[in-house]
């Protein structure tokens, strides 16, 4: 253990309770040798260790003076007595001898010097020495002089808690879990012999797994295993010493035995030690998140190169898409399985799909408790996503989404279910039992005829929610109506001939690349209505781009520009009509994809400012066509249309309890907003007393009475969501605040996850059912890690 008092552990942390392996709090670099060359690091001291370039001057000037106050001791040089009574002079000790868990009798002379007077000792030799036999101490224990029938009275090497001596001979060891005696190598081989490394002994079969865990973690699984195979192992780039001094610290200097100079001292040896260094161990190191980018200076630039090429084989070999990249938890296994070091054996096809489920299952589940505690101050929304696989089924994903996170709840094939009102009513009134009907706000499907007139009738039957359609359905419907539009149809027809031409020809392609530095024309989104107004809108974006492309000598001199295809996609980007026609719909279009941002941010609850979106796009078109009516007209009736047919109460509430919106002298109180707020008090607040409760206290608000008119709450309507907002100043009207943040907390775009999950083909055509259970904790678990990943 770390000496309490010493300076220097209040500015770096001990790693893997190892008093020698210490990280500092400043640049984060793990240096291996003990208290004192962490502080020398601190000090910036040349020569033995690189210095911290991120500790404060001030910390840096305590250290020295620390340092500098430390007076050295005369070296004793009066000869040791080891345990068996010879005298051995331990600057003779040969300091090359391999570092093997199979050579007893050469470590006992280095490590049986008594450890008070060797620490009592300051001398650079004796330094030397003692981390010498502090980094040997790593493959075996200390040898002591009292040893009887159980471990020796000073053991600290976690070996011993696992083996009993027999007959005071350290050399004789018996397992305390299959009782196997071990003769030869003492303590290092029963930890070998716990951790299962076979070579030098026989794996323990009675080893419990948590034992087993722990014995190799602390030797480094399979590392000795690798300086077997790589004896001949040598640091040749010197740049790269540099690295290995920042992250390995301390490391002591092993001169190789081939190397005839293993007696030489001082200066010369230092440096031939500096240079090369043999069985540079770095599995040693504890288990952590991850590991320190200095790390990657233990190995060349190829070895990266091959682990990129491995895991890029891998994932081509699977078929596993390339997105997988983006995940969480992609760089997280890296680290992991670098933790763990050389010899990591992957989890078998049996283990994933048993022990290791379960247990993600299990973890899951304690995170969606967690979810559905806050449902009861919060309301959550239930999001039913309907989609077609592709064998043609209908399949149902069941999300619950609250400000906490957004949860997978169960899919459900829908093939016959959904041929049936009474199917999907009954459906949808079992998800609404699982969650509570008290704990919905809302229940948002498609708008499809028969998903909403199930999303009514259970409306009526419970009249504690609305039925709500996804926003981004119903902007993908407006979008739709804008489509069946004869200009917007030959106008997006003429775009599209543009794009094709672009993407189907290479050649084409990297001369607009050239010419946009590297910008695509086609912006891929969640359908392909909103895709194909999207890429309309990135097209007219790149106008001057596209012709110049078409009229620069590249494209003279190709072939494609004598071709008919050629020569009528020119005449469409020089064609100033077809400009002016695209901006007549780009007006219409801009305001829309706003409101679709705001639909699906993912940064805060979009049901407070859906209403306020809508409203101002409608009028930044009017703007946009200089008030003719004539003009927008057309374009406007299509919005209306779709909003008046899927207008929930909830937006307009939302609308006027959002303190941003309400508090802005635009703000209007219209029929539409004030029967919205009503409707919304009578649904949500079953009981007659809140409502009437709620009804006086509105006026507090409205009027900024009390806390609403705070200075704090102020300056924060703009700045804080309008739910936190509502918990903050509204603790004196409570009914009217739960009103609210139950309201404010929700969202109005429907959450999906990835349906392209592996269980999806074969969940419904197995007949096995425990196959399907299996299936289904896969779809469980892959859904919501999906989903609680987007928190991190």
């Amino acid at each position: 253990m770390p000496r309490p008092l010493d300076i220097g552990w209040q500015y770096g942390t001990m790693i893997g309770n190892h008093r020698h392996h210490v990280q500092c709090n400043y640049c984060h670099r793990i240096m291996i040798g003990g208290i004192t060359r962490f502080k020398k690091h601190l000090a910036n001291k040349k020569g033995e260790i690189k210095g911290c370039e991120a500790a404060p001057k001030e910390v840096r000037e305590v250290i020295r003076k620390h340092l500098a106050s430390l007076k050295p001791r005369r070296p004793n040089k009066k000869r040791r007595k080891p345990a068996d009574g010879n005298f051995v002079d331990p600057l003779c000790v040969n300091y090359n001898m391999e570092l093997d868990a199979s050579e007893p009798d050469a470590r006992q002379k280095m490590l049986t010097f008594n450890e008070a007077e060797i620490h009592s000792s300051r001398s650079a030799d004796q330094q030397f020495e003692v981390r010498t036999r502090e980094f040997v101490d790593v493959f075996a224990c200390v040898q002591y002089k009292d040893e009887q029938d159980f471990d020796p009275s000073r053991a600290t090497d976690l070996g011993w808690a696992h083996g009993v001596m027999v007959n005071g001979d350290r050399q004789k060891i018996q397992c305390r879990y299959c009782h196997k005696m071990i003769l030869g190598g003492g303590i290092s081989r029963l930890k070998q012999h716990l951790a299962g490394e076979r070579g030098n002994i026989a794996p323990c079969e009675q080893v419990p797994d948590d034992v087993k865990a722990q014995m190799q973690q602390h030797l480094g699984f399979k590392v000795l295993e690798r300086l077997k195979r790589q004896k001949d192992f040598e640091v040749v780039e010197y740049s790269a010493q540099q690295g290995i001094e920042e992250y390995a610290g301390d490391v002591p200097n092993i001169i190789s035995p081939r190397d005839g100079s293993h007696n030489r001292r001082g200066e010369d040896a230092c440096e031939t030690n500096s240079i090369r260094r043999k069985k540079i161990v770095t599995s040693y190191l504890p288990r952590a998140s991850a590991i320190p980018q200095s790390a990657l200076q233990f190995t060349s630039q190829e070895n990266v190169d091959h682990a990129d090429i491995t895991v890029a084989k891998f994932m081509f070999e699977a078929g596993i898409p390339l997105s997988v990249a983006n995940s969480f938890y992609f760089q997280r296994m890296a680290d992991a399985i670098a933790a763990v070091g050389l010899g990591y054996k992957m989890p078998s096809y049996h283990s994933l799909r048993g022990k290791l489920l379960n247990i993600c299952a299990n973890e899951v589940q304690e995170i969606n408790k967690e979810l559905r505690k806050s449902w009861e101050v919060t309301g959550c929304t239930v999001m039913v996503d309907r989609w077609m696989d592709k064998s043609g089924q209908a399949m149902i994903n069941f999300f619950i989404d609250c400000p906490k996170g957004a949860m997978f709840l169960k899919s459900v094939d829908a093939s016959e279910i959904e041929t049936t009102l009474e199917g999907l009513v009954g459906l949808f009134d079992s998800v609404v039992q699982d969650v509570g009907s008290s704990n919905i706000v809302q229940f948002i499907t498609d708008g499809s005829t028969c998903y909403k007139a199930a999303g009514k009738v259970l409306v009526n039957k419970h009249k504690t929610f609305f039925w709500s359609v996804c926003a981004n359905h119903c902007i993908e419907l407006m979008f739709k109506g804008l489509s069946e539009m004869d200009e917007v149809n030959t106008v997006m027809a003429r775009a599209k001939k543009i794009s094709q031409l672009v993407y189907n020809h290479a050649c084409v392609l990297d001369l607009l690349k050239d010419i946009t530095e590297g910008r695509d024309i086609v912006l891929p989104s969640m359908t392909t209505f909103i895709t194909d107004y999207l890429t309309f809108q990135n097209m007219f974006m790149l106008k001057e781009s596209l012709q110049e492309m078409f009229t620069c000598n590249l494209w003279e001199q190709s072939e494609l520009s004598k071709q008919t295809l050629g020569i009528d996609v020119k005449n469409i980007v020089l064609d100033s009509q077809f400009w002016q026609s695209c901006s007549r719909i780009i007006n219409v279009i801009n305001p829309l994809i706003t409101v679709l941002n705001v639909a699906d941010s993912g940064e805060r609850a979009s049901m407070g400012f859906i209403y306020d979106a809508i409203e101002k796009a409608k009028k930044e078109m009017i703007l946009a066509f200089d008030n003719r009516e004539c003009d927008y007209s057309p374009y406007l009736d299509i919005v209306n249309h779709v909003q008046d047919k899927f207008h929930s109460p909830l937006h307009a509430a939302a609308y006027y309890l959002n303190p941003a919106i309400y508090y802005n002298p635009e703000f209007s109180m219209s029929n539409v907003v004030q029967k919205g707020l009503l409707d919304c008090i009578e649904t949500l607040e079953p009981d007659v007393a809140h409502q009437d409760n709620i009804t006086r206290h509105k006026a507090f608000y409205e009027d900024a009475v009390g806390d609403f008119g705070r200075p704090m709450a102020v300056r924060a309507r703009e700045s804080l969501s309008p739910a936190t907002w509502w918990s903050m100043y509204g603790s004196d009207h409570p009914n009217l605040q739960r009103f609210a943040v139950r309201i404010l907390s929700q969202t109005c775009s429907m959450t999906t996850s990835d349906r392209a999950c592996n269980a999806n083909a074969y969940l419904h055509s197995s007949k096995n059912r425990l196959e399907q259970e299996r299936l289904n904790d896969l779809k469980f678990v892959h859904y919501n890690l999906h989903h609680q990943q987007r928190q991190f």
